[in-house]
């Protein structure tokens, strides 16, 4: 594929939360237009900061301290936070690990849902009552009618994260990034969870990076996989050389671990 296919570059990369320790240390990767990409590795190996660092969401005392993240041409840092503010809930979104972060809990949904699409899209009233009714058939939601009347409390843990995915892609992102987004769920929502992202990705032709501690789910959703440790990226590749020829002892102790999702492919 041609350089123009690259969406997202990340050039070595060093994150800190200014303690002197990096979190993130010289990490490189690039994203092609519709590819899915899967960051795996334990707690605190720096997985979760990097994507948070690529959405502009670092904590107060998170800084970059080397290298670049450039968008779409448009290098993201603290100091451009015009570039984030023109890209955040428009060319890229998030879905966190707990879908209550992204919604507001005093709200009910459907005003949730509505609120975010008229802050990313000039649309009509009737037209953006249209789309949510499609999102939420989109990600296998029945009894719409009660979910949007209902405040997030009142949803299950796999009806947050789907509602959570819903609007996370109503806006049609071109990168989509996702911190977790199964870890809270059990395995049997946990598979639909994951082979919904995997069609989402394909039919709205948007790039994922997602962030997981769990091997199978990397396999069964990715393109490539990154595994990241102690903030390092000790491996990355493409998904077929990463799961059969692992060259790091770490990759190959997480594949040894591995609960399938599905069909390999």
């Amino acid at each position: 594929m041609e350089e123009k296919n690259i969406i997202l570059k990340i050039n070595n990369c060093s994150i800190s939360y200014g303690n002197g320790v990096d979190a993130v240390k010289n990490v490189s990767l690039s994203l092609r237009e519709r590819e899915i990409i899967s960051i795996v590795g334990e707690s605190g190996s720096g997985k979760t900061t990097l994507i948070r660092a690529i959405m502009g969401l670092l904590p107060e005392n998170g800084r970059i301290t080397g290298g670049e993240i450039i968008f779409d041409g448009k290098t993201l840092s603290k100091d451009n936070e015009e570039a984030f503010n023109s890209l955040r809930g428009k060319e890229m979104t998030m879905i966190f690990q707990d879908a209550g972060e992204s919604i507001d809990p005093i709200r009910k949904i459907g005003y949730s849902f509505k609120e975010a699409l008229k802050s990313s899209q000039k649309m009509k009233k009737s037209l953006i009552e249209k789309l949510i009714d499609k999102m939420l058939d989109g990600v296998r939601l029945p009894d719409k009618k009660r979910i949007l009347s209902s405040y997030p409390f009142e949803l299950s843990g796999g009806m947050k994260q789907r509602v959570g995915i819903a609007m996370a892609t109503s806006v049609n992102p071109r990168l989509l990034l996702a911190d977790e987004p199964t870890s809270a769920l059990d395995v049997t929502i946990q598979a639909q969870i994951v082979k919904l992202l995997k069609q989402l990705g394909k039919e709205k032709n948007c790039a994922i990076i997602m962030v997981t501690h769990n091997m199978g789910i990397a396999s069964y959703i990715s393109d490539k996989i990154g595994v990241m440790k102690d903030g390092e990226m000790v491996e990355f590749g493409e998904r077929d050389r990463v799961i059969y020829h692992p060259q790091s002892q770490y990759t190959k102790e997480l594949l040894n671990s591995v609960i399938r999702f599905g069909d390999s492919r």
